[in-house]
């Protein structure tokens, strides 16, 4: 019982912190997207936007991050046989390229913090890609965590469909970004 109560709160959190996630990243393409506004309204929309992403990640992401993780570590500690699996090799594989997407994200706080107001360097296009990059994460772990050693056996089916999943992201992407940037 203990472990399906973990189990579910592991679950909870994630989607807690996959949430912080998903709308900090987008805080960082609505403030991009000021560049071309006046400098009042810039200004006004610029400090927003800076204190909802500070606030988003020390009160909501980085907070469910941990408990997701300590979750997780307490699922692994009360069943070890998980670390003999390849599926939850497969699942611990993609967990640290979250990190790494984590990691981004915070410098990119730290970044709209120092700024103060000034230009973000990086171009829209990449910052409405990145967006994109904890979504096919998520797909990834939850599709490991669904199928389990099904992944293993139809690793090539899967990794096509994500594939082709990605090129559709990006390519709706670049089609809404080129539509957004006619409108204006």
């Amino acid at each position: 019982m203990l472990y399906t109560i973990i189990k579910a709160l592991h679950i909870i959190f994630m989607v807690s912190y996959f949430a912080g996630i998903f709308y900090l990243v987008r805080i960082f393409v609505y403030y991009k997207d000021t560049d071309g506004f006046p400098e009042e309204k810039k200004k006004i929309l610029r400090e927003q936007y800076i204190f909802m992403a500070g606030r988003l990640w020390n009160i909501i992401t980085v907070p469910a991050g941990i408990i997701m993780a300590v979750c997780g570590l307490v699922m692994i500690f009360l069943n070890t046989g998980l670390m003999k699996t390849p599926w939850f090799h497969l699942k611990l594989t993609f967990l640290v390229g979250l990190a790494f997407y984590h990691y981004w994200c915070w410098k990119k706080v730290l970044e709209l913090k120092k700024l103060g107001g000034a230009t973000l360097g990086t171009a829209n296009i990449k910052l409405r890609q990145a967006n994109e990059i904890a979504t096919f994460i998520l797909f990834l772990v939850v599709f490991t965590v669904i199928l389990k050693n099904g992944v293993i056996e139809y690793w090539w089916q899967l990794i096509t469909g994500f594939f082709v999943l990605v090129f559709l992201i990006m390519m709706t992407v670049k089609l809404v970004n080129k539509n957004r940037k006619s409108n204006n």
